[in-house]
């Protein structure tokens, strides 16, 4: 995570009240989202743990995962975001731990979106082998291979960091941000490297699924329409976290506009990066979906009771339905006498 131009803004120039204040207000508005999303977040990883037909799902199972993961990644932005005013330096042993996780969840982010995409695309246009190709226990394999390799990439580069600093340098402080502390030129080289592959494998995939769905979709069937809005959201979804990698050129080119807005603009740059991707997680793969949704309704409103409620009457729905099949079932011979 890149929180240079923050430390920077706050480094140079203070005015003691309007400072203060920005600063404050700032913290506040970073707090309240990620409280706020956090708790739409961990309300979605409650029903996915309290009904067992999502997590005997792979959609739904790679769904949680993403939450989950955008959840950690929301609380170390936001714990980074509010150091840089409050502590302004840490020492590095204990940023290099804070960023080693912001880092793995940043890359999980993508890959996590390209395995659902793959996923959807099986379900549309391999309907037949969907159940067997995708089961919970090769989507619980994919996940821990996401985070073994964002461990590897992470793992590259702390054994670059530490070939190429002193000793003195990890009981130093620095300003907290990624640049600042693997700053050397081979990390940095293999960092691009490793982001331009990654963007390659994923956009690759997110395309090949999207045409190949609109191809099936021209059949004129419901199913295949839904999936293809819902690979059309990823991309979206995608774009938005893809911005983390242009984010410094995108601000680099606002403050040639705007010169004299600099803070203003570093601060909505990383509220649109960092918070906002994580808000729209949750409406377009959860709240979208009708059995999450209706689900998740009573938890997100009144609680526990009206949660209760609402899966009693999931269950009570099902078994009507499984009675009135039953019945007909029992009628039809007779019918036929």
């Amino acid at each position: 995570m890149n929180l240079s131009s923050f430390n920077n803004s706050v480094e140079a120039g203070r005015k003691p009240e309007e400072e203060l204040r920005a600063a404050l207000l700032k913290n506040l508005i970073v707090s309240g989202l990620c409280i706020s999303i956090n708790y739409v977040n961990g309300v979605l990883v409650h029903t996915f743990r309290k009904h067992q037909i999502f997590y005997s799902n792979p959609r739904y199972i790679l769904f949680i995962h993403l939450v989950m993961n955008d959840m950690i990644q929301l609380i170390q932005t936001s714990v980074l975001f509010i150091l840089s005013y409050v502590l302004q330096t840490v020492s590095v042993s204990v940023c290099i731990v804070l960023l080693m996780v912001a880092i793995l969840t940043t890359f999980n982010t993508p890959v996590n979106l390209a395995v659902m995409a793959v996923e959807c695309y099986i379900a549309v246009c391999m309907p037949l082998r969907h159940a067997q190709i995708c089961t919970v226990r090769k989507t619980y394999i994919l996940i821990g291979l996401m985070w073994a390799a964002s461990g590897l990439s992470v793992l590259l580069d702390l054994l670059l960091l530490l070939a190429a600093e002193p000793l003195q340098f990890f009981h130093s402080r620095v300003w907290c941000f990624r640049d600042n502390v693997f700053r050397n030129k081979r990390g940095l080289e293999k960092r691009t490297a490793s982001n331009i592959l990654c963007l390659v494998l994923v956009w690759f995939t997110l395309f090949f699924t999207y045409f190949r769905i609109l191809f099936a979709a021209k059949g004129a069937a419901a199913d295949s329409g839904k999936a293809r809005n819902t690979i059309l959201l990823h991309a979206f979804q995608l774009l938005l976290t893809m911005l983390n990698y242009v984010r410094p050129l995108v601000e680099q080119a606002l403050l040639l506009l705007w010169p004299n807005d600099h803070v203003h603009i570093v601060f909505a740059s990383f509220v649109m990066v960092q918070i906002v991707p994580r808000f729209v997680s949750p409406i377009i793969y959860g709240l979208r979906d009708p059995t999450f949704r209706k689900c998740v309704r009573g938890y997100l409103l009144c609680g526990r009771r009206t949660g209760d409620a609402t899966s009693s009457s999931v269950r009570l729905t099902f078994f009507l339905q499984l009675l009135h099949r039953r019945r007909t079932s029992q009628n039809a011979p007779r019918k036929a006498a």
